[in-house]
């Protein structure tokens, strides 16, 4: 998102535009009558919304919510983070690629302030919003040389880190194959320093493949949607701030639920409309992804800021 398009006077969506908190909560509970028990809320930035606090609660008071998480890159978590556990927010999830501070400052556009970061951090531990997970999207040239630094920061702390793989998500990222760094190289690099071994999947579905530390230091895992595709494994999907509902990060298109909820329709046609496209999706991007072609990630997708990952 450079700064030079999305400047401070940038205006993505209208308030009239966006889903209100009442609207989201209509989904939500939609799609906990058919089974759905894991809730995030992402972004864009979720805390921007300054009263995310109240959505949390009546999202966490929903029957079958098992997990209700939040995604953040943690600038603004520092001073709400116990606001949020007191509303019900189960963990958070934070973005952070490096803790280098340079290469931290690069990658946010000098935009990022990465002690506030790690303060937010340590805040929603404090908070008891774990277990912690720290996304870190790893570009080859970029900030691979500090995998190992930024795992060796977390070792021991009970906060799991999860490398990903630079995915072709949206338009904007100016995304190559050789940039990405393969989980397996990543994997190679681990074992170099620390012996881990692999660990079974929480719940089906779940996207990383897990590794702990033998000396019982903490856990890793990786996501390998270029290089070892799960889009048949796949549970989730995306409500967009303006109500389109995405079956995949990939889609280049979404179901408007917003105008539905708008022009009248009941909580059963809601559901019903939930489960009409959750049962006839056939999204298999990342699996037809053929990195020989160079087509493949110019086709217009949806901007990963606006459904988060």
């Amino acid at each position: 998102m450079p700064e030079a398009t999305f400047n401070s006077d940038y205006e993505f969506l209208k308030r009239q535009q966006r889903l209100s908190h009442d609207e989201i909560f209509r989904i939500a509970a939609a799609a906990t009558t058919l089974g759905v028990s894991k809730l995030r809320l992402t972004g864009g930035e979720p805390l921007l919304d300054k009263n995310i606090t109240g959505l949390i609660e009546r999202l966490a008071a929903l029957p079958g919510v098992a997990d209700l998480a939040l995604t953040t890159n943690g600038m603004l978590l520092e001073p709400v983070a116990q606001n949020l556990a007191d509303a019900g927010l189960h963990r958070v999830t934070i973005s952070l690629d490096s803790v280098s501070t340079e290469v931290f400052a690069s990658m946010s556009g000098a935009r990022g302030d990465l002690d506030r970061v790690l303060a937010g951090l340590e805040a929603a531990a404090s908070a008891g919003l774990g277990p912690i997970k720290i996304n870190a999207v790893v570009q080859k040239g970029v900030n691979d040389d500090g995998v190992l630094d930024l795992l060796q920061h977390f070792r021991g702390s009970g906060h799991i880190v999860r490398l990903i793989e630079f995915m072709d998500v949206g338009n904007r990222n100016g995304w190559r194959m050789d940039q990405v760094v393969p989980s397996r190289v990543l994997l190679e690099q681990v074992e170099s320093r620390w012996p881990v071994r692999p660990v079974g999947k929480n719940y089906p579905g779940e996207v990383a493949r897990r590794y702990e530390y033998i000396d019982g230091a903490g856990e890793i895992g990786f996501i390998s949607s270029v290089t070892e595709p799960f889009c048949g494994d796949c549970s989730r999907a995306r409500l967009s701030a303006d109500g389109k509902l995405y079956t995949c990060l990939f889609a280049n298109k979404g179901t408007d639920l917003r105008e539905s909820l708008r022009s009248g329709a009941d909580d059963q046609e809601i559901t019903d409309i939930l489960s009409s496209i959750w049962l006839q999706r056939a999204d298999r991007y990342s699996e037809l992804r053929r990195p020989d072609l160079a087509e493949h990630h110019v086709l217009k997708k949806v901007e990963m800021y606006r459904i988060g990952g």
